[in-house]
């Protein structure tokens, strides 16, 4: 079976292993080095942030089940925020993160953003390599130690970002029906 694109919420029951694995990542690299419980930040923001018409989550599906997944946020009026880029631990080096922020990047546009804006972690070095080599301009100065800036900030303007597709379906819509 292909791979395909799943929109839907970070609550469907195929998103609760990704969202399992993220929360664990994030608890085990970063602790509660930022003041907080560690995995709070996959409890900053409520689901429906991640719907539309302001935002979006999208899962990657092969064989029926959840390989990699993102999302993204209104962040200001023309930019969209990206969160929760993953990838399953058993399906690295697939070029799927690639994939979903292609994906991500493609439905803000059809969403009517101009731009995204994202943070990822000091102690994430492999998703500051993506976002470098997939045109994120950095809004901090690469050449000094990250951990001095704590969160690395980046953005691109979607105008960089090839032709796109018509809308996908309804995120809100069951599984069969995607």
């Amino acid at each position: 079976m292909a791979d395909r694109f799943f929109y839907t919420t970070p609550l469907h029951p195929l998103a609760q292993p990704l969202v399992e694995q993220l929360t664990w990542e994030y608890a085990t690299r970063y602790g509660s080095y930022f003041g907080e419980p560690p995995g709070a930040e996959m409890s900053r923001y409520p689901a429906e942030l991640f719907a539309p018409p302001d935002g979006n989550f999208v899962l990657l599906l092969r064989d029926g089940r959840a390989i990699a997944g993102g999302a993204f946020k209104r962040y200001d009026a023309r930019t969209a925020e990206l969160k929760r880029v993953w990838t399953d631990a058993g399906f690295r080096r697939q070029g799927l993160a690639r994939r979903i922020v292609a994906e991500l990047e493609a439905q803000a546009l059809r969403q009517g953003y101009g731009k995204i804006y994202l943070t990822t972690g000091f102690r994430q070095p492999e998703a500051k390599a993506l976002y470098l080599e997939t045109g994120y301009r950095p809004l901090f100065d690469v050449a000094v130690d990250p951990e001095t800036y704590g969160k690395l900030p980046f953005e691109k303007e979607l105008s960089q970002v090839p032709a796109v597709l018509p809308r996908p379906p309804d995120p809100r819509s069951s599984l069969s029906a995607a």
